[in-house]
Order: structure tokens, then sequence, then C-alpha cells
């Protein structure tokens, strides 16, 4: 069982904004319960292997109006594999990004890499990008500015 949170502060750049698009992928039953706020989820579908997420945002939105997103997900059965991924795209204007898992105790990662797929670059995240908790449980962290329009950033890690 996984819990992923998401949360983005987005500017409306138009007006008459009545819904947001979320997307999800991944393996095992990745809505195993999703809630967001504000809005109702209204709709969703799979495209290749993504889901879109359509939330209603029970009012409409005009251009400079800002919101504060909360996404929760609960997984189940995911991450199984001897070697996984979190991965987030890039597909608007970013300011600011900050990727964090945080490992059981039980199953603590061996290797933790950060990838970014369209230029190849990998980096091996060390004690730098580490924080224990106090209930033994570890924190892996990465964040950067202005992160590049467009491309993939990803978490991979071996158990």
């Amino acid at each position: 069982r996984a819990v992923y949170l998401k949360s983005q502060r987005v500017r409306f750049l138009q007006n008459n904004i009545i819904a947001y698009q979320d997307k999800a992928w991944g393996d095992g039953d990745i809505f195993a319960d999703y809630r967001c706020s504000p809005g109702v989820e209204v709709d969703r579908y799979r495209e290749g292997h993504r889901y879109h997420i359509l939330i209603s945002l029970r009012e409409t939105k005009s251009r400079g109006d800002i919101e504060d997103f909360q996404i929760r997900r609960v997984i189940k059965d995911g991450f199984t594999q001897s070697t996984e991924e979190f991965q987030t795209e890039i597909d608007h204007q970013t300011r600011y990004i900050i990727l964090q898992v945080i490992f059981p105790v039980s199953r603590l990662p061996r290797k933790v890499m950060l990838i970014e797929q369209n230029t190849g670059r990998s980096t091996p995240l060390s004690a730098d990008y580490t924080r224990p908790m106090p209930d033994g449980r570890v924190i892996y962290r990465w964040s950067a500015e202005h992160p590049r329009l467009f491309e993939a950033y990803i978490l991979r890690w071996e158990w």
C-alpha cells in the first residue's frame, strides 16, 4: 500500500475555466482511493498507459485566479518489483518541483537515482538527499527551480 500526494498551485491564464485535469499511471490498483480538493472527479479515461482524470471545479475561474489543488491516491499492490520508480512529467510552465518518497522501515532502498529522461542524465541521490524520520522511515527528497518543460523526472530505486 502506498499513498501518493500531489499539491499544485495553479494560476489560470484565461477566463471561464470550469474543470482541471489530473493524470495518473503506474502498476497495481492506482485508484484504490482517489480524492481531490477543490472540485469533484467527474470522469476518468485511459489513453495509452496513462489515465486522465477530469475534475469539475464547481465554480468558474477567471484569468489570474489562483487555486491550490490537493490530490490523494491510494495505490494497492504497486511497487512490488526489485527495481521501482516514481515519475513526474512537466507539461506546463512550473516554478518549483519537489519529488519526495518516504520508504517504510521494512523496505528501505539500497540505492536511489534521479533520472532526467530526455537529457539522459542520472544522479545518485546521496545522504544529502535523505532524512531519517523518528519512526525509522527514510525520506528521499529532490527539488529544482524552473524544471525543464516536457522533461520527465524519475526517482528510481532498488530494494
